[in-house]
């Protein structure tokens, strides 16, 4: 018996969770487990009403599962960045999910726009930093001659920042990235294993040429970590240079390992890569604690209730759920039944079917049953 916290969040994320929850119940009676579902309110709706993201009860409840399962957040009658940063950020760096992990998986019978590639070259993984760099939060703007005494922190790693701020300009913006030895060498130390059990290459991203200290210390943590894994195999590349292999030789990539901001920006390039947002799942994982799945697309608030969403990104991210807790057969069997109802035709209308949220995902639960 499995106890698994769902947040369906906004717009189509509780019809697609409430889809994922049926396949990985099918999963379940396939592979002699059961799952508890506790659902939470949290959203826009609820803080619409009350004023309430993310309460302390919240997440002393939250604390006491496993694994949430996510849907999605945003609305348009909340001014953007609230929900996302009041709720989605939040519960990351509360319970320091500090691996994101993106599988960049072409599944068999999906397109993708890489003329000559297929799913034999385009199989790989990308881990990214999820609590540091210039997503921390430190940063302000000002205006001309205005001068203040900034004293700014985050409880990370007992970082804090005395800034004293001057300048002619009409108006400055500025923002602190912060990497340190300890969330490197942790990620890094979770690609390495990955990369281990995969038997190919881990690459390292970062731009260490230009951003010499911030990402030299994250290049300088790499090359110690790898001494502790001879067998495994390791490159660098610059992040300017990597988006440009991604496109052109995929079939070479097989554990990435990458800071926070530019993980945010070419995982984005490998779910184009696989078939666009609505295939791409990805993990917040703790592998000590809480970690949290969720299909990356966003909340699309204007299909609510329409059933018309894709569920397989968020079907696909329960996946990653089942293997994180040890259900890995389950998480396969899972895969191969997305695969095969794409092979079939029984999808959405974005991937070229007629199929709605609950016929698509019911379809993949009955292939899970079946172990087809």
């Amino acid at each position: 018996m499995y106890k698994i916290a769902t947040i369906g969040g906004d717009g189509i994320g509780p019809e697609i969770v409430d889809v994922g929850k049926k396949v990985l119940e099918a999963a379940g009676e396939k592979f002699s487990f059961e799952i508890e579902w506790t659902d939470f309110d949290i959203g826009a709706d609820r803080y619409l009403a009350t004023g309430e993201l993310l309460t302390e009860d919240d997440l002393t409840d939250l604390k006491e599962f496993k694994a949430l399962y996510f849907g999605a957040i945003g609305d348009e009658r909340v001014k953007p960045g609230i929900l996302e940063k009041g709720i989605l950020l939040a519960l990351r760096f509360h319970f320091d999910q500090y691996v994101n992990l993106r599988p960049i998986r072409l599944l068999d019978g999906v397109e993708t726009p890489l003329a000559g590639k297929g799913p034999a070259e385009i199989d790989f993984v990308v881990v990214r930093e999820n609590t540091e760099d210039f997503y921390v939060g430190i940063g302000s703007r000002l205006q001309k001659h205005q001068k203040i005494d900034l004293t700014v922190g985050r409880d990370l790693y007992n970082v804090k920042f005395g800034l004293d701020v001057e300048s002619d300009a009409e108006e400055i913006a500025y923002q602190i990235g912060v990497i340190t030895r300890e969330g490197s060498r942790r990620v890094q130390t979770y690609a390495f294993d990955l990369a281990k059990r995969r038997e190919r290459i881990l690459t390292s991203v970062d731009k260490a040429n230009v951003l010499s200290d911030v990402y030299g210390l994250w290049r300088e943590v790499f090359t110690e970590t790898a001494k502790r894994y001879p067998d495994v195999k390791t490159e660098f590349n610059y992040v300017d240079a990597i988006t440009m292999w991604f496109v052109k030789n995929p079939e070479w990539f097989d554990v990435v390992v990458t800071p926070n901001m530019f993980g945010d920006i070419i995982t984005d390039l490998g779910a184009m890569i696989q078939g666009g947002l609505g295939l791409a799942p990805g993990g917040n994982i703790n592998p000590g604690g809480t970690s949290m799945f969720e299909p990356i697309h966003g909340s699309a608030p204007k299909y609510r209730g329409m059933d018309v969403a894709n569920p397989i990104a968020t079907i696909w991210a329960g996946s990653l759920l089942l293997d994180h807790i040890g259900e890995d057969e389950a998480a396969t069997a899972v895969v191969s039944a997305i695969e095969k109802s794409i092979r079939d035709g029984v999808v959405t209308k974005d991937m070229g079917g007629s199929a709605g949220t609950a016929k698509a995902g019911a379809y993949i639960a009955e292939c899970v049953k079946k172990g087809k």
